[in-house]
């Protein structure tokens, strides 16, 4: 008789424990990883420097006559845009993985 109670209520346990699961599961918010990555703004800001510098300088040398300023003011900003792309592509990213809810 004992035994017979025993497994009774273990066996009405399990089956509250397994009707509430899937309530307890939904309350629950889902968790997901994301890979996060970075890079140094100081790189890119680098690069950008460098390329309006190296383009000024190369737009000043190829442009002649009353256009030097021109080809300069060209000459830096198309560097300016390739430096920081440049840069951009060749700085080291730092990434790392993160658990976040929806």
């Amino acid at each position: 008789m004992r035994h017979k109670f025993i497994a009774t209520t273990i066996l009405a346990g399990s089956t509250l424990i397994a009707a509430a699961a899937p309530a307890i599961a939904a309350a629950q918010p889902h968790r997901h990883r994301v890979e996060v990555c970075e890079t140094s703004r100081g790189a890119r800001n680098t690069g950008t420097a460098v390329g309006a510098v190296t383009g000024g300088l190369l737009g000043n040398a190829l442009s002649h006559g009353g256009g030097k300023t021109g080809g300069t003011i060209l000459g830096a900003g198309a560097g300016a845009v390739a430096g920081h792309e440049i840069a951009k592509h060749n700085a080291k990213r730092h990434c790392h993985w993160e658990w976040r809810r929806d």
